[in-house]
């Protein structure tokens, strides 16, 4: 035989002030959440006023990539001087994800339509 609680039979619970009512405590700790996996150090010089920089910024945004360090060059002309220096280019965006030169942003959606990106963004 089934039996069947009264609402005199249920256990009473006394709600404290402020604290959530007992029934909206998760009765266990639910799925772990997956660690998303670690990215390559993304670096890019750029300008304020460089629409390639902002579809450049876009599209890795869209791959995942939560920081970007900016290089600002029109702020600092010394910056210039080092880019030139480390890509051989004048113009920006001069992307780097880890140690590798990708390019500007030509050559990252290239990158990207090719496959490429999203391993070069995984850290090894």
């Amino acid at each position: 035989m089934n039996a069947v609680l009264q609402p005199r039979d249920r256990p009473m619970t006394i709600p404290t002030r402020g604290a959530a009512p007992a029934s909206a405590a998760p009765t266990h700790p639910g799925p772990m959440l997956a660690k998303p996996p670690a990215m390559n150090h993304v670096k890019m010089y750029t300008t304020q006023v460089c629409p390639y920089c902002l579809r450049a910024k876009a599209l890795l945004k869209q791959r995942g990539v939560e920081q970007i360090e900016e290089i600002r060059i029109d702020l600092d002309p010394q910056q210039r001087d080092a880019m030139m220096s480390l890509t051989g280019r004048r113009t920006v965006p001069q992307i780097f994800i880890g140690e590798t030169h990708v390019g500007g942003c030509d050559d990252l959606i290239a990158l990207d339509q090719r496959g490429g990106l999203k391993a070069l963004l995984q850290a090894a």
